[in-house]
């Protein structure tokens, strides 16, 4: 598969749970702006059956190499982040996960038993990606309880494996010249901005600045019936140069409130 193919299908499968991205890229090419993703991010567990290095496993096979890793203690993730090793102009590939280690007794045995359920001699990891979900039914009782712990936790009980965000390269438009003036675009076509830490996370002294449209909703079929939950969202990155190139790592800080454009709280309050 080439890089282009592998995520043009990421994206396909990504805007069937992500309606808005859609709208919001038509959007912006309607105002004759050409789309380049800065990013792709994904969320996983840190279980050796699927964990970081596992759900790489796609991106390594297609030419991308390891760069950095960040940590976020509050809301108890790691995460790496992986380049193209020839093709600088492919998306960053940004892998989150869960230390399960750090939660309850209760969490963490929610998380085992639900990926006991699999047979993951049936999924390859190059396949993990684009997997959504592939343990039974949910449970609406387990989401509760994850969620009373982890956001992060429930999100993953009931999307499981999948493209997590796209990322709008802000300096590839041609008629928007900030994160600002993009901001300001969306909001007032109707779209709701991730508030959290301000609208605009990082700053031009770190080299990076960030902004998210809140999460789309769907419905899940759960055991105890239907239920509203959040999906994924899309994010918007404005770059600045540093030792005379364009910065292409990430934030912690920022990163940690882009997570929570997912946050149920936010989105279906």
């Amino acid at each position: 598969m080439t890089t282009t193919a592998l995520f043009d299908k990421l994206w396909n499968e990504y805007v069937e749970r992500t309606p808005s991205a859609e709208k919001v890229k038509d959007l912006f090419e309607s105002q004759g702006n050409t789309i380049a993703n800065d990013h792709v991010a994904f969320r996983t567990f840190d279980d050796p059956r699927v964990n970081i290095d596992v759900l790489a496993t796609t991106f390594i096979n297609n030419g991308y190499e390891y760069k950095g890793d960040y940590h976020f203690p509050k809301k108890k993730l790691y995460a790496k982040h992986y380049e193209h090793k020839t093709d600088k102009n492919a998306p960053l590939v940004f892998i989150s996960q869960l230390i399960t280690s750090e939660f309850s007794v209760e969490t963490q045995s929610i998380i085992k038993s639900t990926l006991d359920t699999v047979d993951f001699n049936t999924v390859s990891p190059e396949a993990l990606v684009f997997s959504g979900r592939l343990w039974d039914i949910p449970s609406y009782d387990l989401y509760s309880r994850l969620l009373n712990e982890s956001e992060y936790a429930a999100w993953l009980y009931v999307n499981g494996f999948c493209s997590n965000h796209f990322t709008i390269n802000v300096n590839a438009l041609d008629t928007f010249n900030s994160l600002e003036a993009v901001n300001t675009f969306l909001k007032t076509n109707g779209f709701k901005m991730n508030t959290s830490g301000g609208e605009i996370k990082g700053s031009p002294e770190l080299y990076l600045e960030q902004s998210s449209i809140l999460a789309d909703t769907i419905i899940i079929d759960f055991e105890e019936g239907a239920k509203e939950v959040t999906s994924c969202y899309y994010e918007f990155a404005y770059r600045y140069t540093k030792q005379g190139e364009l910065f292409k790592g990430f934030i912690a800080n920022s990163a940690d409130k882009i997570f929570e454009s997912t946050n149920v709280i936010n989105t279906l309050s």
